[in-house]
């Protein structure tokens, strides 16, 4: 198992680096670049010159690239202009990045809390009343975009009923802070009205982003389920007059684990994408927020931490699914 994981870690390495050489030349390729975003409309060819020898960008590239790649490993990826301007980008990205988990949690756990059970329970009972209406959802969860859904779920339950807070993180300004996870920091405070409140923030983002996860795993458990259920060491187990709960347990889900983890850690990675919409909508002080703000201002030095930060989570995450599969399945580990 260890020589199984050193061998992705390497191969993830392996990616980011490859991954870095491309928004390196991406954040170059675009138009204006980083000297007209940092010196705005009042830039003239002496402070652009200037600037340009300041950063070293009339440097040759390989020179650039690997000072890039220095600072990187360093964590310094410049200063924010647009987003918090003055603030290392780093510093932005940490303070935004737990309020992106926090949200991506809570809707991947909708997700996986409703799509499995739902999943296995329509396979069971195919063709009938509860597989129609469930496949009709996730269909649904695809179809409906997910900045569509949140203004919807905003405008009933926030602004109509007013059951959940419109927008925002948390409106207990003297919350105690600890770990920047709000509804972690109340239960370590035990300012559980800090957390009651930081989660009811949560629900109706957390219900938007959950769409396209949920209506994803719930049609990959249907069909691995049904799947398996044809087996033959299924009907076996039946013949031999097992328990359902050892069947379901031991020879169906075990069997069917490894195409729904792969669909839960694909659209675990994928949550970024969903999150920069759902984050807007809501204002949602996140990781996606500042992604969305830092395209529209031209703020590179954000946005190149986010693009990479994202890039290694979801390479990190393909490497807890491998895991996952060599701990399922043990005949991964010879792959």
């Amino acid at each position: 198992m260890l020589r199984f994981i050193v061998r992705r870690l390497l191969q993830l390495v392996l990616v980011v680096f490859v991954l870095s050489i491309l928004l390196f030349a991406w954040l170059r390729a675009l138009p204006g670049g980083v000297v007209s975003a940092m010196l705005g409309e009042r830039a003239t060819p002496e402070s652009r010159a200037a600037l340009t020898a300041e950063l070293g960008l009339d440097d040759p590239l390989p020179v650039q690239y690997l000072r890039f790649l220095q600072r990187a490993l360093q964590g310094d990826f410049g200063v924010s202009t647009s987003v918090q301007p003055g603030r290392p980008s780093m510093e932005v990205f940490l303070e935004r990045f737990p309020a992106t988990i926090e949200l991506a949690t809570g809707a991947m756990l909708i997700a996986l809390l409703l799509a499995i059970p739902l999943g296995y329970l329509a396979a069971r009972r195919r063709g009938g009343a509860l597989d129609n209406l469930s496949v009709i959802g996730s269909l649904v969860g695809v179809a409906v975009p997910v900045f569509f859904l949140a203004f919807l779920l905003k405008y009933y339950f926030a602004i109509k009923l007013g059951w959940l807070p419109v927008s925002g993180r948390q409106d207990v300004g003297d919350a105690t802070r600890v770990t920047g996870f709000f509804v972690l920091d109340g239960m370590l405070t035990r300012e559980w009205d800090a957390s009651w409140d930081a989660i009811k923030h949560l629900v109706l983002p957390s219900i938007a982003l959950s769409s396209i996860p949920f209506a994803m795993i719930f049609r990959i458990t249907r069909a691995s389920v049904l799947d398996v259920l044809d087996e033959d060491y299924v009907r076996t187990a039946q013949s031999k007059g097992l328990g359902s709960r050892v069947i379901r347990g031991r020879h169906v889900m075990r069997n069917a684990l490894l195409p729904i983890v792969t669909a839960v850690g694909l659209q675990t990675g994928a949550l970024l994408g969903g999150a920069v919409l759902t984050e807007t909508v809501f204002n949602f002080p996140g990781v996606g927020q500042a992604l969305s703000q830092s395209f529209s201002s031209r703020d590179f030095a954000v946005l190149q931490v986010i693009i990479l930060a994202a890039a290694i989570v979801y390479v990190l995450v393909n490497l807890v699914v491998d895991v996952l599969y060599a701990v399922i399945d043990p005949r991964v580990r010879t792959r």
